[in-house]
């Protein structure tokens, strides 16, 4: 081969098959924008002489435009033996170029090859969050044997088996330490913004994060019935339920093409033999009542309505997926959220510092900042920012540092013993009687507590929070405006959720939650209150953003979180939600006003057609006005 030729080819085989499987989920889309290209060179040349060239362009059009529907109609009309509307758009198509209207027939082609690349679209997507949670499920873990450590395959592992989890991994599989002690991450199953600690007998679950310690967990469940694996299947079953109004849609589909197949059938035979019309007449006018009952103003009713609302939404930071979600939020009767990093910021800082009378606070918080420096773990990080930020304090090297696993770290400063972490480990009786009682009382407010002794006596006690957002009382009050219940359901324990709901402003709230059981509760409000929507943003919340009517993530959350959902805050903006709910509820105005008006404008047209008093141009302009004017109706969404 020429190097010329080389360089007018389009790559190795390898990279013509990457070529082809990032065009093919887009294959439809780019069938639909050709066909539009042939509908308008079509138009062009019948304006002048070349007549059958222009019927060339057309038949193109109808047959890339229409290739993928009419595939999907035929076969789904095998399958289910029943007509659909994918059907009746082809004979309507078909009839107008019949009777000499080639471009009524494919703009008719171009609108549904369109739509239906959207649909595609959307089912690709609907995938990724599948995907994501797969890849945070480990493949591999080392089974502690006889001889040693080796590493094998998840799949190859059977209930009793011990596998050993060093400090960083994820935990491969559901089970209980045996040995060793360790703070697990465990944000991807309860939420909780705060890392656990576990030690011999305690409970793990598979994707959760192993931060410190290395520990040996006895499996106790195959891998394809863990925790994570059932977060992976509710995202799949959720998500392979249909709405109500998706089922009153496909019923009503099914309804509307026999109807006017079988008006249209009788209208070919039934007016030459009672009223006496020619055959020319009788099918003229069986032909123009496919044309004008083909339903694109019921379609352009909703799209254009959906689209407007949907780009109007987007310029205030609010992604909507689809037009059936801004449905939904129409009827909301409640909201659940999530609480770390939906309410709260979902990162502990420090709230209360208490120093003991005689110390200096600076010197003190700078020894703690400089020791808590040397850990990873997300409190020792909040105190450390702290200390830079407030103190502005230059931090100094510890002599000597000790990271006692689940309890906390001793460290040896200027010939002094540190001990900061738990109460317990820095004597319990001493840390409850600390400043009257303060413990007990930070503690019932929902904080988290770091006590710090030098020298066995304790010198300061530090108390962290994942705090509210700024935003979140005014979002729920504007909610309650809507006459919208609020319920928090979280995986913190219960005195933790209660001071949260009760500084949110929440109706009501459910602690202690696994992604389950917010699944289940979803569940139960859906029965009891009607259409429910779920707030949240991590992997836990994904079973639960898929269950709920409408899922809505926070933009700065995981990305299976925000696949999963149906709407997503850009900014993280609560307030943002009784925003999109009101235009929701303008969106559903504008959209009945549609229906109706194109239900009538389609009736008038083919009581007219049957009075022998709407010719064929008429129907067009009758029809394809009303079209124009339902999407002008839609698009004054665009500015609300």
């Amino acid at each position: 081969m020429s190097s010329q030729s080389k360089a007018l080819s389009i790559g190795t085989p390898k990279e013509q098959n990457h070529f082809l499987e990032k065009v093919k989920p887009h294959a439809e889309l780019i069938a639909a924008l050709i066909s539009g290209v042939f509908i308008l060179l079509g138009w062009l040349f019948s304006k002048g002489d070349s007549d059958t060239l222009s019927v060339v362009f057309y038949l193109l059009a109808f047959v890339i435009g229409g290739f993928a529907k009419a595939k999907e109609g035929i076969e789904e009309t095998i399958e289910n033996k029943e007509l659909n509307v994918e059907m009746l758009m082809i004979f309507a198509a078909v009839g107008s170029a019949i009777i000499g209207y080639w471009t009524e027939g494919a703009i008719l082609i171009f609108i549904f090859a369109v739509s239906g690349a959207l649909e595609t679209y959307t089912m690709n997507k609907s995938q990724k969050e599948i995907s994501a949670l797969m890849e945070m499920q480990p493949e591999e873990a080392w089974l502690v044997t006889s001889s040693g450590e080796k590493k094998v395959h998840v799949s190859t592992l059977d209930i009793g088996d011990r596998i050993l989890i060093k400090p960083g991994e994820r935990v491969p599989t559901d089970g209980v330490i045996v040995k060793g002690t360790t703070s697990i991450d465990e944000a991807a199953i309860s939420g909780e913004a705060v890392p656990v600690t576990k030690e011999a007998n305690d409970e793990v679950f598979a994707g959760t994060v192993n931060i410190n310690g290395a520990v040996t967990v006895e499996m106790t469940k195959p891998s394809s019935e863990t925790l994570f694996q059932k977060i992976i299947d509710l995202v799949q079953s959720a998500q392979s339920e249909k709405s109500p109004s998706q089922l009153f849609i496909e019923r009503f589909e099914g309804t509307y093409v026999k109807v006017v197949l079988a008006v249209v059938f009788l209208m070919m035979f039934v007016p030459h033999f009672l009223l006496g019309w020619s055959w020319t007449e009788t099918f003229y006018r069986a032909m123009v009542l496919l044309v004008v009952a083909s339903p694109c103003a019921l379609v352009a009713s909703i799209m254009p309505a959906s689209l407007s609302a949907i780009s109007n939404g987007a310029r205030h930071g609010i992604l909507f997926k689809g037009g059936a979600h801004l449905e939904n939020l129409s009827n909301l009767k409640a909201i659940a959220f999530d609480k770390t990093g939906t309410l709260t910021k979902g990162k502990p800082v420090v709230t209360d510092t208490l120093v003991t009378e005689g110390y200096d606070e600076k010197e003190v918080m700078t020894v703690i900042a400089s020791i808590e420096n040397q850990s990873n773990h997300p409190l020792a990080q909040a105190i450390t920012g702290h200390v830079r930020r407030e103190l502005k304090a230059d931090l100094i090297q510890p002599d000597s540092l000790e990271d006692v696993s689940g309890w906390g770290v001793k460290a040896a400063v200027d010939g002094s013993e540190w001990k900061i972490g738990k109460a317990e480990f820095v004597g319990k009786e001493l840390a409850t009687a600390f400043e009257n009682g303060a413990y007990s009382e930070l503690a019932s407010h929902g904080k988290t507590t770091v006590f710090a002794a030098k020298d066995g006596e304790i010198a300061a006690l530090i108390a962290l929070k994942d705090i509210v957002r700024q935003e979140t009382a005014e979002a729920l009050q504007l909610l309650k405006q809507e006459g919208i219940e609020t319920i928090m359901l979280t995986g913190d324990n219960e005195k933790t959720a209660r001071a949260i709901a009760k500084e949110a402003g929440v109706t009501s709230f459910i602690a202690e939650c696994l992604p389950e059981t917010k699944v289940e509760e979803l569940k139960k409000l859906k029965n009891h209150i009607g259409t429910v929507a779920m707030v949240g943003d991590g992997i836990n919340d994904a079973p639960a953003l898929a269950t709920a009517n409408v899922g809505i993530a926070m933009g700065e959350g995981t990305d299976v979180a925000l696949e999963t959902a149906d709407v997503v805050l850009m900014k993280n903006d609560l307030t943002r939600i009784a925003e999109a709910i009101k235009l929701s509820k303008k969106m559903k105005r504008i959209v009945q006003q549609n229906v109706v008006f194109s239900i009538g404008v389609i009736m008038i047209l083919i009581a007219s057609n049957f009075l022998q008093v709407l010719d064929l141009p008429y129907g067009v302009i009758g029809h394809e006005g009303s079209t124009i004017l339902v999407i002008l109706n839609g698009l004054r969404l665009l500015r609300s």
